[in-house]
């Protein structure tokens, strides 16, 4: 089927994705097993097979393709497929070691990059607790106090987590530790995540293992780039949340009547794609910039799309944001990025 030098074929990935669409776990993990029993490397089965799947799962979810309960199926499958390949062979003995906590950012659930994460660490014999998804401030704080790290690597893959992941990256300040960190969510060549204050961003689970080979980032207590003034917008929009989305929906065409009726499903899935570029205007604003407004834009107009609704509201949304914040600038930079991205051609500035 396949060899260490040929590497994974067109067939093995067909036939991984057929396990996946059918969430077939055991078939997925049989298939995978035997890869690495046949002379590929675990590396090689996580990092080029399972790793690229997923994201094909997650671009199938978002263009339509797939329901949410395919989507988490077929994730079910890939974490069964991670775990089995982990167990294959023992770590190599050989290789340099530090101990390494691995965490997703408070309020992100998106485990499986970290997982990969860290069964490749621990596969060239790294000291590796993964900590899981959602991983508040004070779990963290207790990681840090009973074992002491030598380095956190945080996992964000959603931006609109980066004002939690900042509270992770100052435990890890005032601890002493210096923090990795990986993940879509911390923007385009990690640009985010050296604005709330990182030591070392990797783009991806091999990237970041060789960064950890040549040694460990010194520890440090270095001050974040977040401006005050942004964090405070930031905290006075979460304030103001609640209202906000009241004003977006009574604004929107047949809003009242949506509201009017909580057992609507159109009001739920309204109230959470309204919630969402809400997290996203006020993600953008404490890390002062735009982009992630506008690229929530460019993803919630191509889910519509994808689902043949109109994205059409989003223009309405956006003039309402400008009715609503119009007492705070910082904000409204941001919403009027929002209307000229709107503007422009389809699919311009989104991510």
């Amino acid at each position: 089927m396949t060899d260490a030098v040929t590497g994974i074929t067109d067939e093995v990935r067909a036939a991984f994705d057929h396990h996946l669409t059918e969430a077939d776990d055991e078939a997925a993990v049989a298939l995978t097993v035997r890869l690495v029993e046949e002379g590929l490397s675990e590396e090689e089965v996580l990092l080029d097979l399972v790793a690229p799947a997923q994201i094909a799962v997650g671009s199938r979810w978002a263009a339509g393709e797939w329901t949410v309960a395919q989507e988490h199926a077929a994730t079910h499958v890939s974490q069964q497929v991670v775990t089995a390949i982990a167990a294959v062979r023992p770590p190599d003995g050989n290789a340099p070691t530090g101990d390494i906590a691995v965490a997703c950012s408070d309020g992100e659930w998106h485990t499986l990059a970290p997982r990969i994460l860290s069964e490749v660490l621990r596969l060239r014999g790294f000291q590796v607790r993964f900590l899981g998804g959602h991983v508040p401030p004070a779990r963290l704080i207790s990681d840090l106090h009973s074992n002491g790290p030598d380095v956190v690597a945080l996992s964000c893959t959603l931006p609109v987590r980066l004002p939690l992941a900042d509270r992770l990256f100052e435990v890890c300040r005032t601890a002493g530790v210096p923090v990795l960190a990986g993940g879509p969510g911390f923007g385009p060549a990690g640009m985010w995540a050296r604005t709330l204050g990182a030591d070392l961003y990797a783009p991806d689970a091999r990237s970041a293992a060789e960064l950890l080979r040549t040694g460990w980032p010194p520890r440090r207590t270095g001050r974040p780039s977040v401006d005050d003034r942004s964090a405070e917008t930031y905290a006075w929009l979460v304030q103001q949340r609640p209202a906000l989305l009241r004003g977006l929906l009574e604004r929107l065409p047949h809003g009242l009547a949506l509201a009017a009726d909580p057992a609507d499903p159109q009001l739920d899935a309204t109230v959470e794609q309204l919630g969402y570029l809400t997290d996203s205007l006020a993600a953008g604003v404490f890390v002062d910039d735009p982009r992630i407004f506008t690229d929530c834009l460019g993803f919630i107009r191509g889910y519509c799309s994808a689902r043949c609704s109109s994205p059409d509201h989003l223009d309405t949304v956006v003039a309402a944001y400008a009715s609503l914040l119009h007492d705070s600038p910082r904000t409204l930079a941001h919403v009027v990025a929002g209307q000229k991205w709107l503007a422009g051609p389809p699919g311009d500035g989104s991510g």
